[in-house]
């Protein structure tokens, strides 16, 4: 292919990705137009990535490219929406010829066609640090139907659904570490899958949900404090996957192993607040859906977030990820 040169041929090669969505305008103007959907909220969430923080130095740019939908995504999968569309920063490093935003393009291509996103516009500059990207993800709900973090009540279980640890492990798997299951523990922290599937069972059941981005204990927590309530987690029940299993069992401290599963983040799991005479029904919806779930903790009155394992108090120097 012949070199892109500035922005704009940039642009015009990201034209294909509206999918001749009205609303991007066809990537000809400074805006989109959203029109106003009656009966529905507008969720928007934004996330960035910055090379050799929240992806590894070299990673192929079409993972990165799909690796940024992806957890998107999950944030609007927390609050039970609709996905549609996403706006797009890209800025380049030296490093980034053609060829290599091309095939960060085809990435963007393969998941906008697999979960039905519009691009419908952005910005485009250079930079002389690594390459950072970052999408505005839009989508939509029935008026008053977004589940926040701020439902949840005293009492309410705190219940997972998804696997805990994988991301963690699959930075491990990634960077050459000799794991079990290591070609999926991989996949999954390159790779996570957005719970979408969930939405349903979210609006119908849930008072309160995150996304496990920063760590299981670290985002609970922040449901508990949106919340004006304390919680307690059992972390031997988190629902774990054969990778996780395997790691777990070979492990000599236990407790402290656990510890790191739920804290080391890029699960995309997601945590909710579910009243405990819904939970049958929602556990039993979700597990439908061939999703993991288990109920690991409650919401008390109070504040701060106590956990155990096996019963024992243990704390914890950290909760999860911070920049």
């Amino acid at each position: 292919m012949s070199e892109q040169t500035d922005e704009f041929a940039w642009i015009a090669r990201l034209r294909p990705l509206t999918r001749n969505d009205p609303r991007a305008l066809g990537l000809l103007d400074d805006a989109s137009v959203l029109p106003a959907r009656p009966g529905f909220d507008l969720v928007i969430t934004k996330d960035a990535m910055v090379e050799g923080v929240h992806v590894l130095p070299g990673e192929a740019p079409d993972i990165i490219a799909r690796r940024l939908l992806r957890t998107n995504l999950s944030d609007l999968a927390a609050k039970a929406a609709e996905p549609f569309g996403y706006f797009l920063m890209t800025a380049w490093p030296p490093d980034y010829d053609a060829s290599r935003r091309e095939a960060f393009a085809q990435g963007l291509a393969v998941d906008g066609e697999r979960y039905e996103l519009s691009l419908l516009g952005g910005d485009t500059v250079s930079t002389a640090g690594p390459l950072t990207v970052s999408a505005t993800m839009l989508g939509w709900i029935p008026h008053g139907k977004a589940v926040l973090r701020s439902g949840a009540r005293a009492g309410d279980l705190l219940i997972v659904c998804g696997t805990v640890g994988d991301g963690w492990l699959g930075l491990k798997a990634a960077r050459g570490e000799p794991l079990a299951h290591a070609s999926d523990l991989a996949n999954h922290y390159r790779l996570p899958t957005p719970l979408l599937s969930l939405r349903e069972a979210l609006q119908a059941g849930v008072r309160a949900c995150a996304d496990v981005s920063d760590g299981l204990i670290a985002d609970a927590a922040h449901i508990a404090e949106a919340s004006g309530l304390g919680l307690q987690i059992a972390l031997e029940n988190i629902p774990l996957s054969p990778g996780g299993c395997h790691w777990l069992a070979r492990q000599a401290a236990r407790a402290a192993a656990i510890i790191c599963l739920a804290t080391g983040g890029d699960d995309y799991a997601l945590v909710c607040a579910v009243a405990p005479a819904e939970a049958p029904r929602f556990l039993a919806a979700v597990g439908a859906l061939g999703v993991p779930a288990a109920p690991v903790g409650r919401f008390t009155e109070g504040t701060g977030v106590g956990t155990t394992v096996d019963g024992a108090p243990m704390a914890t120097t950290t909760t999860g990820w911070r920049h």
